[in-house]
């Protein structure tokens, strides 16, 4: 059997799959868009996509701005180029906006940004906030969430870490925020994380940092990345703060079983295209109704529906970090909301448990959200944000966790 009529032998199929009870409506609605009766291959082709489109990207609209504004905002962010622009032009916008997180001040600050090319050949944007008035106790190296940037709310949230101490690091992934490759696209999670671990091998490596202890800081998907790092590298992270890490997907964001196999057949023949039914990720990560309506702001996150073999990559890392959450062994302190709905907070649990680590602590917050740190009412946040890491190095090498408010 062809590609062509094999994926359209696959696509029929789903219209088998009855409207149960068990399958959400939202789902429901969402594959019967996608799975048209006689799509195949060679219908699916750039130009024939203006209808999928219209409905697959969000609409962008920030009020208060120009023309030209707008224009930035609405090209097309699969290219890089289009997502510098826009960051370059709203990145004042950005700072100013009433969210608690960039209230921090940037005095006493050294904050840098610059573009190197990895062995891969894609050019990757770094960020690093590093404390002039005291002496640095160590280093934290952020792993952000899926569709995210280094570059808006975690903006507030390392310099706080700075401004307690540390020398912070972080990068956009290939392929999100200001990191080159086609946006959103994840074709291999693993050769992600050896991106990460390139680039933080580099920085880890640099006179200035090198005697410094190294921590890894993962949110969401970022949580997984930081695992993952560690288990390639159990022995060259003093230990991680994982906040809300995606170590499972909750049952809510993922399709019914039958769609799902039928989105991983697709993906062997569509991996780039954007046809996996997915709920509003803002309105399922921000309780604060406020917060929730900034995240518009974050002008070059990630927010069509996720690409075929990305949504793939991430089921797939998933899958195997529920297995292997028994080899975790570096210090951990995990936060995690009792009502996210976006990862799962029950195999944060289980990670806590069944890690080897000797030392480690879980938090969990009652009622809040998936967006922990940015998207939940101000006491919440400021709750988990002044969790302190107070890094003790003794002369032995051994490292010890300590956290108070």
């Amino acid at each position: 059997m062809g590609k062509a009529s094999a994926l359209t032998f696959s696509l029929i199929m789903v219209k088998q799959f009855p409207k149960a009870n068990h399958v959400n409506s939202t789902w429901h609605s969402d594959a019967q868009i996608f799975f048209h009766a006689n799509l195949s291959v060679r219908e699916v082709r750039e130009e024939n996509m203006s209808s999928w489109k219209a409905i697959i990207a969000p609409k962008k609209k920030l009020h208060g701005i120009d023309d030209e504004l707008q224009k930035l905002l609405d090209a097309n962010m699969d290219d890089v180029a289009a997502r510098r622009r826009a960051r370059a032009a709203f990145k004042g916008i950005q700072l100013s906006i009433d969210h608690i997180l960039f209230k921090t001040p940037s005095n006493g600050l050294k904050i840098e940004e610059s573009y190197d090319v990895n062995s891969r050949g894609l050019s990757i944007f770094s960020k690093s906030w590093i404390p002039v008035t005291v002496r640095p106790k160590a280093m934290v190296c952020y792993c952000h969430g899926y569709g995210d940037t280094c570059t808006f709310f975690f903006e507030g949230i390392a310099r706080k870490f700075a401004l307690l101490g540390y020398s912070v690091f972080a990068m956009d992934y290939p392929g999100f925020g200001l990191s080159e490759g086609l946006h959103g696209f994840i074709p291999n999670f693993d050769r992600i994380v050896d991106d990460v671990i390139e680039h933080y091998s580099k920085v880890k490596e640099n006179p200035a940092f090198s005697a410094l202890p190294s921590f890894l800081f993962g949110q969401s998907l970022g949580g997984a990345v930081a695992l993952k790092i560690h288990l390639k590298q159990p022995r060259s992270w003093g230990g991680a703060v994982l906040v809300a890490p995606m170590c499972k997907i909750s049952d809510d964001m993922i399709p019914p079983w039958g769609v799902s196999q039928v989105l991983i057949g697709a993906s062997k023949f569509l991996p780039k295209y954007k046809l996996v039914p997915q709920k509003d990720l803002a309105e399922a990560a921000f309780r604060d109704l406020k917060y929730r309506e900034m995240t518009t702001y974050n002008v070059i996150a990630y927010k069509h529906k996720p690409r075929l073999q990305t949504a793939v990559e991430m089921l797939r890392t998933t899958q195997e970090l529920e297995r292997r959450l028994r080899e975790v062994s570096l210090p951990i302190l995990i936060l995690h909301g009792e009502a996210d709905t976006v990862t799962d907070p029950s195999v944060s649990k289980a990670l806590y448990e069944k890690s080897s680590s000797t030392d480690r602590k879980l938090i969990l917050y009652e009622e809040a959200w998936h967006s922990l740190l940015e998207g939940e009412p101000d006491e919440i946040i400021v709750q988990a944000d002044t969790l302190k890491l107070d890094i003790i190095a003794s002369v032995y090498g051994s490292i010890n966790l300590t956290w108070f408010g």
